[in-house]
């Protein structure tokens, strides 16, 4: 058996997989839609969106199997994602790459396959819409054509998760984003008792930059503090805008002082910004701190209640 190789990519493809947080999410007819369709339309008994994971090829949607994962080694997919356009067995006992994979010798049993990478971003490939059959076959031309086509409808789907949670204008996480990513990570913290933490930012006089320099420079200047976030706060850490000129970073497993050293780093950062040149304007904000070990019945929604609170306090101290 040969084993897949690993993409030339492969640190940046993972990291894009992961950005997606969709692995070992709960099944969902956007997907599911497209695996019916790719049964029916080929006539197989097994069709499967698989993701490519780091040891594991794990399935977001799959008909024909009993399983939701199985090892990379033994993947077909894994091979997959090293070509640009379909991969075809036609009979895998005839393979000498595949005769003696444990998913030819045993169950599913694999004879056929067919699957196509899918891109994400044009440039990393992620996984797979895989067609499996338990006895040999080939597809003809047209039928290729069409397994491409439905792979690109996956592969919007995959673009459809991340559009979904980011917001456009400055391509970080918007409100729904950083729910969906810090409730995760704070049941992490709860479960091991680590202590989280949530910095509020507004800022200052954003509607004077609009009215005097206009929407350009008002956007140029939401960007320009999201990319200061982002390069200033952890990778383990969630910032997202959550409303017009409202940011917050959600903060894991640190205590009150070292979050607060790292807000103070990126106002630095903010500060290094303002005195790089005259824009005729500078970013300004307020920000708010809370710190919490979380208990059974804390929440995001009472986290950012509170820090909006200490955000507000420091506005009006500084007038």
């Amino acid at each position: 058996m040969k084993e897949p190789d690993f993409p030339d990519n492969e640190a940046q493809r993972i990291k894009d997989l992961h950005s997606l947080d969709i692995l070992d999410t709960e099944p969902e007819e956007r997907f599911d839609r497209v695996t019916r369709i790719a049964k029916h339309l080929f006539d197989v008994p097994i069709a499967v969106v698989s993701l490519v994971d780091n040891h594991r090829q794990w399935f977001k949607s799959c008909i024909g199997l009993p399983v939701r994962e199985t090892a990379r080694n033994v993947s077909f997919c894994g091979h997959v994602i090293n070509d640009d356009g379909p991969f075809i067995i036609n009979d895998a006992t005839k393979d000498p790459r595949f005769l003696d994979n444990p998913l030819v010798m045993g169950e599913p049993f694999i004879r056929f396959y067919a699957g196509v990478p899918l891109v994400y971003h044009n440039q990393s490939k992620l996984g797979t819409l895989c067609i499996i059959d338990t006895k040999p076959r080939e597809l003809t031309m047209q039928q290729m054509a069409d397994l491409v086509d439905l792979a690109k409808v996956a592969e919007q789907e995959l673009e459809a998760t991340i559009q979904a949670t980011l917001d456009p204008l400055t391509q970080i996480s918007n409100r729904r984003g950083f729910f969906e990513l810090s409730e995760k990570s704070m049941d992490y913290c709860r479960m091991g008792g680590f202590c989280v933490a949530l910095a509020y930012f507004d800022l200052n006089d954003f509607k004077a930059i609009n009215d005097k320099l206009g929407h350009k420079a008002g956007d140029e200047a939401l960007q320009k503090f999201a990319d200061l976030m982002a390069s200033s706060f952890s990778d383990s850490d969630v910032f997202a805008r959550i409303g017009g000129d409202e940011f917050v970073v959600f903060m894991s497993g640190l205590t009150e002082k070292v979050a607060e050293i790292a807000v103070e780093r990126f106002r630095k950062s903010v500060e290094r910004f303002n005195d790089e040149e005259n824009r005729g304007y500078e970013i300004k904000f307020s920000v708010g701190i809370v710190v919490a070990k979380p208990s059974s019945d804390m929440s995001i929604d009472s986290l950012l209640e509170e820090a909006d609170k200490r955000m507000y306090q420091e506005k009006c101290a500084s007038k």
